[in-house]
Order: C-alpha cells, then structure tokens, then sequence
C-alpha cells in the first residue's frame, strides 16, 4: 500500500513541477530564460513526467496569456464563474486546447510567439498510442503493487491518467473562487493556500495575476512558493536566469 501511494505523490509532484516551472513560469511567462539544451531537457521531463496527460506547450502559453487578458470574463478560456461545476469548466478547456493544439483556432498573435518548440516531441507525445502506453505501464504498476484484497485502490489510476488537466482544473477553480485576496485588481483571483503544499505556489493565484512576470508567487513574507528556491538553486548553478522584473 505504501508503494502505491508514494507511487502517487511523486507521479503528483513531478508532473505538477513540469506544469509550474516549464510549462507556466518558462512556457508562457518566460520568466527565466535556459540554454537550448536545458530547454529540450525541461520539455523532455515534461513529457515523461505528465505522461498520458501531456500538455503541449504553445496550447498551455497561448490559453495561460489569454487568461491573464481576460481574467475572469467570457472571453477567458477557464475562468470558473461561467460554469456551475468543474466538469464543465474542464471541458470547455479541452474543447479549446484541442483547438490550439490541431491548430483549428486561430489565437490572436500576440499569445500565439515565444514558447517551447520541439515538434518531433510533441507529435510522439500527442499520439494516441504513446498516451495510452504511458496509462498501461501505470496499470501494471498497480497490478504489480496493489495488495491482494485492496481493489479500490484502482480508483486512483484516473488521476494518474489526467493529471496535467486535472492539476489545471484544481488551480483554475479554487485560485479563483477560494481564499482571500493581497491585491484588487479587477478579476476575482483569489490565494487559497499561505502555504501552498499542494500546488507548488500555482494556488497563489491572486499574487500571480497582480505580479505577472514575478517568479516568486508568494508576496507576503508568510506566504511560501515551494518552487521558488527551487528556482533560486538553478539559477545559482546557471541552468537558468532569472529575468529582471518589470
């Protein structure tokens, strides 16, 4: 049992590093800037970390800025005041990501440069084939694991199938319904953690929106971003550099 739910809690934060700090902070903010190298190593661990879930990375920049111009209007691509439960947010979010990433819809240019580019990665990690291979070693990881008489533990797998979406669903409705609020700045996001454990500092979502291109989402000195020393530490040993903000 016990392997089952570390299995769970790396697969957890491992994906959810790759969605903050590559696809997020690098991705769409550009935040810090990496060699060509450590960018195809970033994009990489991104693919083999989210797995079945991937998410392609000018689909998450050009949906990620226009949520910052649109925050929380009918125009922002998941902003959860338009919805009545998650599910539906969720959906709407996929309909729109298919559409980036099939290049059926047509974003306004200025969301649509500067972001991670390898083809050849994206196309292996979008076929189907290769999602639906990546969910059958997580199957045999539990059949494997899973103690005799412990069947619900199964119930676990979806999330291990969905993780990139489902840690994009949790950000986007909780940082924009729940928590209180360091900054008024027109939309409705919200910090819904001072300690942000769970989502590595994306909950600070109110900090974020007011702060944009700052990489250290908490503002408060009570507030903790778990990924920020991370960040210091690579920055230190030069694998990335920090931008100076503003």
């Amino acid at each position: 049992m016990l392997i089952i739910f570390s299995f769970l809690i790396i697969h957890w934060y491992l994906s959810l590093f790759s969605q903050t700090f590559f696809l997020h902070r690098y991705g769409a903010h550009k935040m810090f800037t990496m060699s060509k190298f450590w960018e195809r190593f970033f994009h990489l661990f991104t693919w083999v970390t989210q797995g079945s879930s991937y998410l392609n990375p000018r689909a998450y920049a050009i949906m990620h800025r226009m949520h910052h111009a649109y925050s929380d209007t009918d125009k922002d691509p998941h902003s959860p005041h338009f919805f009545k439960e998650v599910f539906s947010m969720m959906w709407k979010t996929k309909v729109i990501y298919n559409g980036f990433t099939l290049r059926k819809i047509k974003p306004d240019s200025r969301f649509d440069k500067n972001y991670p580019v390898w083809p050849s990665l994206d196309r292996i990690a979008a076929f189907n084939p290769t999602r639906l291979f990546f969910g059958l070693l997580y199957i045999l990881f539990y059949i494997k694991f899973v103690p005799d008489g412990m069947w619900w533990m199964y119930a676990f797998l979806p999330i291990h199938f969905l993780m990139g979406p489902i840690h994009g669903a949790i950000v986007n409705w909780a940082g924009h319904k729940y928590g209180y609020r360091n900054y008024n700045d027109g939309d409705k996001s919200r910090n819904t953690l001072i300690i942000d454990f769970l989502m590595m500092g994306e909950l600070f979502q109110n900090n974020h929106h007011h702060y944009a291109a700052r990489s250290n989402f908490a503002t408060k000195w009570w507030e903790v971003d778990p990924v920020y020393p991370v960040i210091l530490v690579l920055n230190k040993v030069r694998v990335i550099r920090i931008r100076k903000e503003g």
